[in-house]
C-alpha cells in the first residue's frame, strides 16, 4: 500500500523518510517540543532514524501513520502527525501531534489535524479517535476541544517521562460527531 499524501491549504503532509532525519531528530532533541510528548527528548540522531524506520514498518502492518508536516512548496519538516494505536477491526485509534516552536499558534496543526481526521473517518472508517495529553498542555487540550472531541476524564500516573508518572487526560471524537461538524460546515 503506497503512503496517503494530504494536502490542504497551507500544508502537505507527506511519508517520512530517511531523508528528514536531521531535520526530525533537530525537533524532538528540543526539551520545549518534547515536554509533553510522552517520552524524553531524543539525545543521539540514530534515535530519529530506528523511529523514522518504525514509522514504516508500523505502517507497512497497518497498525499506524506518521506524517511529515511541510509547508506547501517547501521540503523542510516542520513537525509530525500521526495515527497511533490503529485498529482498523476495531475502527479506532489515537491521535499524536509535534510542531516546531516557530509555527505555533498559526492555525497549522488545526489545518494538520482536520486533514487526518478526515482520512481517519473518510477513508479508512474509523468510529473512534482518541488523544491521550498532559493536563498542562493547554495548547494541545484547547485544540482538541476546539475540533470537537470531548475530554472523557484523567488517567492517573499514565505517562513517563522526565523520571516521573504523571496523569494524562483522555479525549475522542467518534464518527457521528465528526460528520456533524462537516455538515454544519
Amino acid at each position: 500500500m503506497q503512503f496517503p499524501t494530504l494536502e490542504t491549504e497551507r500544508l502537505m503532509l507527506t511519508e517520512i523518510t530517511e531523508q528528514d532525519t536531521d531535520r526530525f531528530f533537530a525537533l524532538l532533541q528540543r526539551e520545549d517540543v518534547t515536554y509533553y510528548y510522552g517520552m524524553d527528548r531524543l539525545m543521539e540522531k540514530e534515535e530519529a532514524l530506528e523511529m523514522i524506520r518504525a514509522f514504516r514498518v508500523v505502517f507497512e502492518f497497518m497498525r499506524g501513520m506518521r506524517w511529515g508536516i511541510r509547508l506547501r512548496g517547501e521540503e523542510e519538516l516542520i513537525g509530525t502527525i500521526g495515527l497511533n494505536q490503529l485498529q482498523l477491526r476495531s475502527k479506532k485509534t489515537e491521535v499524536g501531534y509535534e510542531l516546531h516552536p516557530d509555527y505555533w499558534r498559526q492555525g497549522l496543526m488545526e489545518e494538520a489535524l482536520s486533514a487526518v481526521l478526515a482520512y481517519a473517518f473518510d477513508e479508512l472508517g474509523l468510529y473512534r479517535v482518541g488523544a491521550t495529553t498532559y493536563p498542562a498542555n493547554t495548547g494541545s487540550n484547547r485544540l482538541l476541544k476546539k475540533m470537537g472531541f470531548t475530554e472523557e476524564g484523567r488517567l492517573r500516573g499514565y505517562l513517563h517521562q522526565r523520571g516521573e508518572s504523571h496523569d494524562a487526560l483522555v479525549f475522542s471524537l467518534l464518527a457521528p460527531e465528526w460528520q456533524m461538524q462537516q455538515r454544519g460546515n
